[in-house]
């Protein structure tokens, strides 16, 4: 919004030239996040708990120390991250740039679902929400609109094209099959960083790390002479996504001094449903869907787990793991909560300089 106002005035007002540069208004989008959710964070919470009474429902099949450690805590806190990237966003990002419409549109219609759901729990006092069926149905239906959107602004040589990791120039044409492909990155980012969203702190600090590295990649890609550099694909106007990513990187700064261990509030699907979708949409429009694959990598693994648990034990009977997802087996073999978290931590941060890599080997 600053931009659209403030930059057309930069001729007689020199000052506001500054609003051109992509790098200061990402980094005022961290900021304008961040500080957005250190002030509505205590409110909120407040407001959350009186709310709630009971909190979050605890699953009773899960480690026996979350009933003791993490009853009564409220959740629904992804209202604060949404409220940070949505302020950082709309303040600093170019509004007439159609990717930023499209992104806003995943994060918020996500955001919706994971509403209900939470909502759902909270009302039936159980860990059982949103019926799945129905929630797959509408979470793929909001995923099909976005990637018909994205493909509707893409340039031609573009729209229906899949890039390789590691390979120079070279786009797949996948044709219409690109359309559930997209819709299909969109839902599996947002439900694997659901699935990961189980410890303190666990799943936001993966998510911001993420973050940064698609904030880079939408910087050089949305670049005509970086991308050329790079041999890469050139998406006009896909670098303004850089802000909203910077400003997810400031509001999940805001939430993790309220997420961290013990945590005050959990973000609940409200949040991990919107921002997995979020980076999805990300990397669908960047044609960067392959590089999530490895800068999420946390996030596939933990995936990975509940499908082999849930394979092994409907063919064998028999189970791969203590517990799924992967975090969960790990407490039911002894080791701290924040050991876990921070192992897991450091592992995101390795898959993201793997997948920053890609752009450079080709």
């Amino acid at each position: 919004m600053l931009y659209n106002l403030l930059f057309p005035l930069s001729d007689s007002v020199g000052i506001f030239n500054i609003f051109q540069y992509l790098t200061f208004r990402a980094g005022a989008a961290i900021v304008t996040a961040m500080l957005v959710s250190f002030l509505v964070g205590p409110m909120l919470i407040r407001t959350l708990r009186a709310r709630q009474g009971g909190g979050q429902p605890i699953r009773e099949d899960g480690p026996e120390s979350h009933l003791r450690t993490k009853k009564g805590t409220p959740t629904m806190g992804g209202f604060l991250i949404l409220l940070g990237v949505l302020s950082g966003t709309l303040l600093w990002a170019d509004l007439t740039n159609s990717y930023v419409w499209v992104i806003l549109f995943v994060t918020i219609g996500f955001g919706a679902v994971g509403f209900v759901d939470d909502f759902i729990k909270l009302r039936n006092r159980s860990s059982r929400g949103f019926p799945t069926k129905i929630k797959f149905l509408v979470e793929i239906a909001l995923a099909l609109a976005a990637g018909f959107w994205v493909i509707s602004i893409s340039d031609d040589s573009l729209s229906h094209g899949l890039a390789l990791p590691f390979v120079k120039t070279v786009l797949v044409d996948l044709g219409w099959f690109f359309l559930p492909f997209a819709a299909l990155v969109m839902v599996g980012a947002s439900n694997s960083v659901n699935l990961t969203d189980g410890l303190d702190g666990l799943a936001i600090v993966p998510i911001m790390i993420a973050a940064i590295s698609f904030a880079l990649i939408c910087y050089v890609v949305g670049n005509s002479v970086f991308s050329e550099y790079l041999q890469i694909h050139y998406v006009a106007g896909v670098g303004e996504l850089a802000v909203f990513c910077a400003a997810m990187v400031g509001a999940g700064l805001g939430f993790l001094w309220f997420n961290a261990p013990p945590a005050m509030v959990f973000m609940g699907d409200t949040g991990s449903l919107s921002l997995g979708a979020a980076l999805g949409a990300v990397a669908v429009m960047t044609k960067h869907e392959l590089v999530l694959v490895i800068v999420g990598g946390l996030f596939v693994l933990e995936t990975v787990s509940v499908i082999v648990q849930v394979a092994s034990f409907k063919l064998t009977g028999n189970r791969v793991f203590q517990m799924a997802p992967l975090h969960h087996h790990y407490e039911k073999k002894g080791y701290a909560e924040s050991t876990i978290v921070i192992r897991f931590w450091i592992v995101a941060v390795i898959l993201a300089l793997a997948g920053l890599a890609t752009l450079k080997l080709r």
